[in-house]
């Protein structure tokens, strides 16, 4: 009997203490949560007080472009890891992608500095986005399931991407009627495997290629005017690309939002659809 009694109270004493070790996990996991969700919602807020205000953004950035146009060697894998930190904190890069393209362009002519600053600016993007995915899906979901409701079509689109990840994401990209920024961390809450998700990347080659682009241009005209050479010829050249370039994403964008807008009817139309779908592992 006594012997009995003494297991009993091992036992709950060994409950106790597994249940006290689950719930110190908890709280350290709570505390890395909070922390990480402090650090990006400060950083978020002071990017946009910082655009209303002194645009100190903007000058770093400015100097950083120049530095990698000094030191391209290094400028390449600083600037994939810069713009890795751009996406993951919501600072737009558009600034990042137009300078890219001026200082790649300016430093290897325009072919290769298209071709290095495009390479640069979507591995960089890529990372980011997948970085932002798996914090939206780990630590913040919360939060972002409560921003996705301020996009009435992010529903549609959720439901959608239990049987057509791959596809939604590669037009979400192709067609980005939520900001990149946003749309990283709110897939993450979704059920889209982070695979689908990585793949689908490459729909922001296009948009990439053209704003990095713009910005080789802007730098060849620049270039053509300090070194005497035929402005009008280069800057009619560069018209008639920039033309045919938006023409093509103009395009693209267009079937793009019109596949995606029969895919979320044809979801609609199904009942079966619009079931809950649970999250699936990285």
């Amino acid at each position: 009997m006594e012997h009995l009694e003494e297991n009993e109270s091992r036992t709950s004493y060994e409950n106790a203490e597994a249940e006290e070790k689950s719930q110190s996990c908890l709280n350290k996991k709570n505390i890395t949560k909070i922390l990480l969700a402090s650090i990006v919602i400060g950083f978020v807020v002071y990017v946009i007080i910082d655009t209303q205000g002194d645009n100190n953004i903007r000058r770093i950035s400015q100097d950083f472009l120049q530095w990698v146009q000094d030191n391209p060697g290094l400028g390449v894998f600083a600037f994939i890891g810069v713009y890795f930190l751009a996406t993951v904190l919501f600072i737009p890069g558009s600034l990042l992608t137009l300078g890219a393209g001026f200082v790649f362009g300016n430093r290897f002519g325009v072919g290769i500095g298209v071709l290095l600053a495009s390479a640069a600016v979507f591995i960089g993007a890529t990372i980011g986005a997948i970085g932002a995915f798996i914090l939206g899906r780990y630590v913040f979901r919360e939060s972002i399931q409560r921003l996705a409701q301020k996009y009435p079509i992010f529903q549609a689109i959720d439901y959608a991407l239990g049987n057509n990840g791959f596809r939604i994401v590669l037009l979400l990209r192709l067609s980005p009627i939520i900001p990149f920024n946003a749309i990283n961390y709110i897939l993450g809450t979704t059920a889209v495997p982070l695979r689908d998700y990585s793949l689908a990347s490459i729909g922001m080659l296009p948009g990439t290629i053209l704003y990095v682009f713009l910005g080789s241009s802007a730098g060849s005209i620049v270039e053509s005017s300090s070194s005497g050479g035929n402005k009008a010829l280069t800057i009619s050249l560069i018209v008639v690309g920039v033309v045919f370039g938006v023409g093509a994403i103009a395009i693209v964008t267009h079937y793009a939002k019109k596949e995606l807008k029969k895919i979320l009817d044809e979801n609609e139309e199904d009942p079966s659809s619009n079931n809950e779908v649970e999250v699936t592992n990285v």
